[in-house]
């Protein structure tokens, strides 16, 4: 069975920092681009951020300078860290593998900025 499984979110205070991860399983995901996902209450779920194969990065533009997008294809695992976290960037983030024609998801972590 096929899974990618985030895990590292959590409370979070404004400026602090935490680090999601994405271990897949199943299959390799090496050749694929991955991606970092994000919906909040009320909005459509977003791209925050995404990695090629040969590891070339994007961002929104919401999160750049603050997020950081890499992966480990030995592991098998993307991470996203996050730093100078605010209050918006409170929301479900979700783990994505681009493979045609059906792309994998994973369950999604809570991650909540606030004081």
């Amino acid at each position: 069975q096929v899974q990618l499984v985030e895990s590292g979110g959590g409370l979070v205070q404004p400026g602090g920092s935490l680090r999601l991860s994405c271990v897949g399983s199943g299959r390799i995901f090496s050749p694929y681009t991955m991606g970092w996902y994000r919906q909040a209450p009320g909005k459509q779920r977003e791209l925050v951020a995404s990695i090629t194969s040969g590891s070339k990065t994007n961002y929104v533009d919401s999160v750049k300078g603050r997020f950081t997008i890499s992966r480990d294809n030995v592991k098998n695992t993307v991470y996203l860290e996050m730093n100078s976290l605010k209050p918006e960037d409170t929301a479900v983030y979700y783990c994505n593998a681009d493979v045609a024609p059906f792309p994998y998801w994973g369950q999604g972590t809570q991650v909540t900025v606030s004081s």
